[in-house]
């Protein structure tokens, strides 16, 4: 009896284990999903690089003997048959991209209409449907005179390019350097290999992506981080972040006195020390931004709320002292995973923003419509109507259709009048408030009853959408409001303005294309677009505007994860604040005599001045760059590249020398004066006296800065560089770290590591 029971407790222990274990490697399999899409491949022919294409409302049998070799008209539509593909549930024709090449090396976006499975011989492999017209429009109409190169692109990966002729059949550009017949059987699986499915990489598995992961997440991967999320997965180590306080204990928010608007003699004088450049300049929270970004440890909400500054835009070319300008990052770094519709509200009534659009001086009898203006155009709604992909929607002769006009703008600055600073030593609210000067501290209030329009107001309308069921559009009339009976009109008013531009149906699509764009690339596809507005739409729990949700989804999409993206236009100029911290993490910055941390000091402004970007100083409210560049003479839209010219191209690689070259010193010798910034490329001087052929060095950088994807070609140029660094036998440390530097330098200025992909 007792054997019995025996046996039948570890049967039980046994189905209890297997259970158990099946649910860990469950959750394990979550945790760490492989990242790589398949690359796509483009059917041709057996015997060409010849596209096999059909007419809209051919047969979709994919059988070359039965689909003649012929060439197609401009504006008509044809169907390609894209092979080596894993849709997931609903997606569809917006997750693809068709371009082409004529033999002038223009480049063209034909619009992709549909895809859908091809005939059941063909089975994984997708008919996608496909009008032969330039939806940029850059280079005007397309010429009818013989083939153009074409490539499919998908999640960030791109596909063969395969030949299609247009009007007639021969010339065009040559093929490209590889090419091969992609006929239906094994040839697809060959070809998908040769384009990137099967890659060598230097690293572990998966490490690709992760050094991808940390460049879209955080302000620069280093050695420690990738170790840390190679252990726990990238999953997890979102969720650690989602709690991490910030800013860094030893590094909190600049906390120094607000300051009267005129400078004092003594001030001027350096009485105290320093008392110009702490409190009337932004090198308090330039120097506070920087170290938060080399050396917190809550990198993804650091840059978060970098992200969300570029769409929130104050400057402290018109915000005279830097604690107004930390105040209005507290804003944006303590919603940067909460509520859109909070961030909204705080930011509206931020005193620094208040000033900066001129919040603060609008009356009844004087309205101001700019920051009415800008909070629709800029912060929420944008200008057109768009579908929840991100694409316009267009009236019946394909115009966009305006998202408001000057009378919404108008309706929506009187909501906004009354409001001001909270300088009232008698109010609790203001408890920050300190006589002779500006309270930049405490929310703006309801200063003066009598400047608060207290007339009827009419808010956004939008089609009718199911979806998006119209809210409250009309604010009555406050007839006979006194008191605090007008406070409470004023704000009850705000926020139902609000609520009607938080539930218009372009603040999901609108709000998160720009987050893609500063995280992960500059030109998202609508269908990445779609999946990451309808978690802004719903996090899962009903929960609209949840920003954690929205930044999760963002990082974890199939369009965002991979170990390589091939697709020539998937990525984002790194911007010079971005493609600096990512140099000065991955090699230990440093003060610049080596002994301790950097304090943050990069000499001011001017290291910044000539790349365009000067942290807290944005030109506009517009950013530094419009979301909406498309690089001229490309189909691409590449926000950062507005402020890439021949002066800001010859800075950054000026930037890069410095810092690669010599440390950044103390540059006047002041009381609480600068420590400077330096790298430390000690363990890569061991790599090099290891082995002197440069091969272990440039594995090691093509790891660090590039994510295992340096090119031969490009590794043997830089080797023959640092080759003319001559070692003598011994060699010296001197020698070794010149070679360690001409490297680094090649890599950080080459194009393959200023494009972020």
């Amino acid at each position: 009896m007792e054997s019995r029971k025996s046996l039948l407790f570890l049967r039980i222990l046994a189905a209890f284990l297997l259970v158990s274990c099946t649910a860990v490697a469950a959750v394990a399999l979550e945790e760490d999903p492989d990242p790589n899409s398949p690359t796509p491949v483009i059917l041709s022919y057996s015997t060409s690089t010849r596209a096999l294409a059909i007419s809209e409302g051919a047969s979709k049998r994919v059988d070359p003997s039965r689909i003649p070799e012929r060439a197609f008209t401009p504006d008509s539509r044809i169907i390609l048959f894209v092979a080596n593909l894993r849709l997931m549930q609903g997606e569809g024709a917006n997750a693809f991209r068709v371009y082409a090449q004529d033999s002038n090396g223009h480049y063209f976006r034909f619009p992709v209409l549909s895809i859908e499975p091809a005939a059941r011989e063909a089975r994984g492999t997708y008919a996608i449907t496909v009008q032969l017209t330039d939806e940029i429009g850059y280079w005007g109409p397309l010429s009818a005179n013989g083939d153009m190169l074409l490539q499919v692109t998908w999640r960030g990966l791109g596909s063969n390019r395969v030949r299609l002729g247009l009007g007639q059949m021969g010339g065009g550009p040559p093929d490209d350097a590889g090419a091969m017949p992609t006929p239906p059987g094994p040839a697809v699986a060959k070809a998908a290999k040769a384009l990137g499915d099967d890659p060598e990489y230097v690293g572990y598995r998966w490490s690709g992506d992760r050094m991808r992961f940390l460049e879209q997440a955080t302000f620069g991967p280093n050695q420690s981080l990738d170790s840390r999320v190679r252990r726990i997965g990238l999953r997890t180590w979102l969720a650690e972040q989602f709690e991490v306080s910030y800013p860094a204990t030893a590094n909190p928010y600049p906390n120094f006195p607000l300051m009267p608007d005129a400078i004092s003699a003594d001030c001027q004088n350096n009485i105290p020390p320093n008392c110009v450049r702490d409190h009337y300049s932004m090198y308090q929270p330039q120097t506070w931004f920087f170290r938060e970004a080399y050396y917190g440890d809550a990198q993804l909400r650091h840059r978060v709320a970098w992200a969300l500054a570029q769409l929130w835009v104050t400057s402290g070319v018109d915000i005279q002292q830097g604690r107004h300008e930390v105040e209005y990052h507290k804003v944006l770094s303590n919603n940067a995973f909460g509520n859109y519709r909070t961030l909204m509200r705080q930011m509206t009534l931020n005193p620094a923003m208040g000033e900066y659009l001129s919040m603060v001086l609008s009356t009844r009898l004087n309205p101001n419509e700019n920051y009415a203006r800008e909070i629709m155009q800029l912060f929420t709604v944008g200008l057109y109507l768009l579908n929840q992909d991100g694409t316009l929607k267009l009236d019946g002769q394909g115009n966009p259709i305006p998202t408001y006009d000057q009378n919404g703008v108008n309706n929506l600055t009187k909501v906004f009048t009354g409001w001001s600073r909270c300088n009232n030593a008698a109010n609790p609210a203001c408890a920050n408030f300190l006589a002779g000067t500006q309270n930049y501290i405490d929310p703006m209030i309801i200063q003066n009853r009598n400047n608060v329009d207290l007339t009827a107001k009419t808010l956004l309308t939008w089609p009718a959408d199911p979806n998006f069921p119209p809210n409250n559009t009309n604010i009555p009339a406050c007839t006979g409001c006194t008191g605090t009976q007008i406070d409470a009109y004023a704000s009850t008013s705000m926020d139902q303005a609000l609520d009607n531009m938080f539930y218009h149906p372009n603040v999901a699509p609108f709000v998160c294309r720009t987050l893609i764009q500063h995280l992960v690339t500059s030109d998202p596809t609508p269908a990445y677009v779609g999946r990451v507005a309808a978690v802004f739409n719903n996090n899962g729990l009903g929960v609209r505007g949840d920003l954690k949700a929205v930044v999760k989804a963002i990082l974890v999409d199939p369009e965002a994860r991979g170990d390589v993206k091939t697709d020539p236009f998937y990525g984002k100029l790194r911007e010079p604040v971005q493609y600096a911290t990512n140099v000065l993490r991955t090699f230990n910055v440093r003060s610049a005599d080596g002994t301790m941390q950097s304090d943050g000091f990069i000499t001011g402004r001017a290291e910044f001045n000539g790349m365009a970007q000067v942290p807290f100083m944005s030109p506009t409210v517009f950013n530094f760059y419009p979301p909406g560049y498309v690089v001229p003479g490309t189909t691409m839209n590449g926000p950062e590249f507005a402020i890439l010219t021949t002066g800001t191209s010859i800075q950054r690689t000026n930037f890069m020398n410095r810092f690669v070259y010599t440390a950044i010193p103390i540059p006047v010798a002041l009381p609480n004066a600068p420590n400077g910034t330096s790298l430390d490329f000690s363990d890569l001087q061991a790599i090099e006296a290891s082995d002197t052929t440069n091969n272990l060095l440039l594995d090691a950088l093509s790891y660090r800065m590039l994510h295992g994807t340096m090119s031969a070609q490009m590794k043997t140029t830089i080797s023959t560089a640092c080759n003319a660094v001559n070692l003598s036998n011994p060699p010296t440390s001197e020698q070794l770290l010149n070679r360690v530097r001409m490297a680094i330098y090649l890599v950080a200025t080459s194009s393959q590591y200023q494009v972020q992909r």
